[in-house]
């Protein structure tokens, strides 16, 4: 696997792995000992970045992933996340935004207990609080690096005015944010941000909550867990529609001897060298196919077939239902 350095000299492998749906999201494939392969397997092709948060299960995946990674100490990079009040009771779901910096503090201490680890690789805000100034938040984590307990400062789903206020305070190093084929918005402000200010970018959803794959067809039912049960894009009419660019990439892939996974995946590597995308996989044959996107290289005919079809590309419906999309872009 192919490395990136991304912001502030963060090496990690050219494609990560997002590990929240191994126990939340949706019911989990296979037992927790299952899991472990699938993350164990992907240290042993080269993956070694690694995502998850405190607010999957709730504890539960950084759990998991903290207990995976063990015997790989020092070889991985495992990023965090805090930003929600979780219920005590380890109920689903949040109370709401928190990132007062005690409340920071606190996850911090919690998470590397659970990661058994000495240090938090990359430490995210989960989402912007729009009670706590940006600059108090950027203050806490640096605080955190300077003790040695965080390495590297992120923010997810922030805005550019956010991202900016917030380095000025603590460099950031990553910045996460969805960004596929399918949801492109990042281009317009954000990654021209990234660039100046050298912070890098990691894409989740890179293949659209699965819908890039090619496996999602309009009779397709999710359960009530998943949450694309809830996703405009994904409901009736609008995902009919949204399956005629599934079926362009396809035949383009075809035509490359790749998957349609493959093709999403290694299109989002191209854009940038400082892009590092984080598919989840439940799966070993989806890992093994995920990881071999990171071989594949356009040429530049390829590179302007891709673009042209996406240019010609009106994605219908929104990409979050009404309650979260209010959590973006704070």
């Amino acid at each position: 696997m192919k490395k990136r350095i991304i912001g502030t000299g963060l090496e990690v492998s050219a494609l990560g792995l997002g590990c929240m749906r191994m126990s939340y999201g949706d019911a989990p494939i296979g037992t927790r000992g299952d899991m472990i392969n699938v993350i164990h397997a992907a240290v042993d092709r080269g993956v070694t970045f690694f995502d998850t948060a405190e607010v999957y299960g709730p504890w539960t995946n950084e759990e998991l992933v903290g207990e995976a990674l063990e015997p790989f100490k020092g070889k991985v990079v495992i990023a965090t996340k805090f930003g929600f009040d979780l219920y005590e009771d380890g109920r689903t779901g949040w109370k709401g935004m928190n990132s007062r910096p005690e409340r920071i503090r606190k996850v911090a201490e919690e998470s590397l207990k659970r990661l058994r680890v000495e240090a938090i690789d990359l430490f995210y805000q989960h989402r912007v609080d729009p009670d706590v100034p940006i600059e108090d938040v950027a203050g806490a984590v640096k605080d955190l690096i300077q003790e040695g307990k965080v390495k590297h400062f992120g923010l997810s789903e922030a805005g550019v005015d956010v991202i900016r206020r917030a380095h000025a305070v603590q460099p950031v190093t990553a910045l996460q944010s969805e960004y596929s084929m399918w949801w492109r918005e990042p281009e317009d402000e954000v990654l021209p941000l990234c660039e100046e200010l050298g912070i890098g970018f990691v894409p989740f959803s890179p293949l659209g909550k699965g819908f890039l794959t090619g496996k999602i067809t309009p009779d397709t039912k999710f359960d009530p867990s998943d949450v694309r049960s809830r996703i405009p894009r994904f409901q009736g009419e609008a995902l009919k529609a949204n399956l005629e660019l599934v079926d362009v990439l396809k035949g383009l892939a075809e035509k490359m001897g790749a998957t349609p996974a493959q093709l999403a995946l290694a299109w989002l590597l191209a854009q940038k060298p400082w892009i590092v995308p984080i598919p989840g996989s439940r799966a070993i044959a989806r890992l093994e196919e995920n990881v071999a996107a990171a071989e594949i290289e356009f040429t530049p005919a390829q590179k302007q077939e891709i673009q042209a079809i996406l240019e010609k590309v009106d994605v219908i419906g929104a990409r979050y239902p009404e309650d979260l999309a209010r959590n973006v872009n704070r």
